[in-house]
């Protein structure tokens, strides 16, 4: 008897804590409804969040790791057997700017019809352009194929992250954001070396043809485990290792936020996109070209490849530290920390004669460079909510076809001419700076009814619409 009047009590008491966790701007929930009462039932099985993430995280290795970290071993074989310049290659590059065309577009449909469609198509496409620059003998199916990739790549890559991660992981998504994220350094940690192996031994047709293949069986698991929907969430709320609190409301709270119109009307959303388009000079001038930079400056094959081992190591474990810190001090702020670590990095670099500076100035760049991957949609979920998340952040996309389209160009051109690479990263360098300043006078806008940051992180609500 008193064991049962104690759990009563209990009960009783608890609910309303875990209401007001849960969803604090409501407090006319009926703690006895079916919904509710389901938070606090025991279920068998593992959240199914956490798969979720596990393929995403697999998903981000292939497509961004295995398919772009991998370029710059791709360089030299298709110079020595074509006879194409470092101009001509890096050109396919700038064809990355679909990936800033379509990506409004892309983000809209993801919106309407969740992130699982959208990734199983984008994937497809994938595959298909791998295949095809396999067997490619031409300069421009080269251009064709990459196009096709590239128009993939939004969908099947960044795009889904902030979404998947805000409805299953809605009151931790600063850690899980970047835990996910630093799949893609991950991949090219690993891709690397192995793509180069591949390359040595068949060809450097079955490297691309091995990253065609590995493509193939995570569309299978993403056909298989990916959901999105906040009544998927609300299946598996208190499943072994959920999230505390209830994870259905969470997921449904997370579902608001500001509208597009609204989020383009704000000096933010001009200073982050711009900070952004900036910073990807670093992915585009400097990271593709550090494979043959390496090599430049006295690295061997070998060396080069463990130069970029090293590198995605060290932005693996920045995704995942400065997605953690991003929930203490806002991911805006970690941004501009992560990025002033490129500019760092890349001076260290840059100082003549290769050797011990040039080991450190990876380590420091890798750094920086992992965690904007992790930053750059959390930011934006931080700012505007999830509600419109990838029409917004697909919108800032447009302006990094500038960085796409100059940033490969440039430093071909420069590398052509000069014989090194020294003045392409020195631009990037000062653009670099540039972002920072940006980054940090992009204050975030105060909506009414704009709840407190502090309240966000805690409850895993975004902001709502203003009025």
């Amino acid at each position: 008897m008193c064991v049962a009047t104690f759990g009563s009590n209990f009960t009783s008491q608890l609910r309303p804590r875990i209401q007001g966790i849960s969803n604090p701007t409501s407090n006319n929930e009926d703690p006895g409804s079916a919904e509710f009462g389901s938070a606090s039932v025991r279920r068998p099985g593992i959240y199914r969040g956490w798969k979720i993430a596990g393929t995403v995280f697999l998903t981000l290795g292939a497509t961004i790791g295995a398919g772009q970290f991998a370029f710059g071993v791709f360089i030299i074989p298709l110079e020595d057997e074509f006879g194409w310049s470092r101009t001509q290659i890096n050109i396919s590059l700038t064809l990355s700017a679909f990936m800033g065309i379509l990506a409004p577009f892309v983000g809209r449909l993801m919106d309407k019809h969740g992130a699982r469609p959208i990734m199983i198509v984008s994937l497809i496409v994938m595959i298909v352009g791998f295949f095809l620059r396999a067997v490619m003998t031409e300069l421009w199916q080269f251009y064709a194929f990459s196009a096709l990739i590239f128009i993939a790549t939004p969908g099947a890559s960044m795009l889904p992250v902030g979404r998947l991660v805000g409805l299953w992981f809605a009151t931790t998504r600063g850690r899980m954001t970047g835990l996910i994220a630093s799949g893609n350094n991950f991949g090219g940690m690993i891709a690397v070396p192995i793509i180069t192996a591949v390359i040595v031994i068949g060809g450097w047709r079955w490297g691309f043809a091995s990253t065609g293949f590995l493509l193939i069986g995570v569309l299978i698991l993403v056909i298989l485990v990916i959901r999105d929907k906040p009544e998927d969430v609300e299946k598996e709320v208190n499943k072994r290792w959920a999230p505390k609190g209830d994870a259905g409301r969470a997921a449904r709270a997370a579902l608001q936020g500001f509208t597009t119109s609204q989020a383009i009307r704000t000096r933010a959303f001009w200073l982050l996109s711009g900070g952004m388009a900036l910073q990807q000079f670093a992915r585009t001038s400097v990271a593709t070209q550090f494979f043959p930079h390496l090599e430049q400056v006295g690295f061997s094959a070998t060396q080069a490849a463990i130069g970029l081992m090293l590198l995605a190591f060290f932005a693996v474990t920045s995704k995942i530290l400065f997605g953690t810190v991003s929930e203490w001090i806002t991911a805006r702020w970690s941004y501009v920390i992560v990025v002033s670590l490129q500019v760092i990095g890349l001076a260290v670099i840059l100082i003549p004669g290769g050797g011990m500076p040039t080991w450190i100035g990876l380590v420091i760049f890798g750094l920086g460079m992992g965690g904007v991957g992790a930053l750059g949609p959390l930011t934006i979920t931080e700012m505007y909510g999830l509600k419109n998340f990838g029409a917004i952040i697909g919108l800032t996309r447009p302006a990094m076809i500038i960085p796409t389209l100059i940033g490969p160009v440039m430093a071909g051109i420069i590398f052509d001419t000069r014989g090194t690479y020294e003045l392409a990263f020195i631009i990037t360098l000062v653009l670099l700076t540039i972002s920072v300043v940006g980054f940090a006078l992009a204050s975030p806008p105060k909506p009414l009814n704009y709840p407190d940051a502090n309240d966000i992180r805690k409850t895993g609500e975004t902001a709502p619409a203003s009025r």
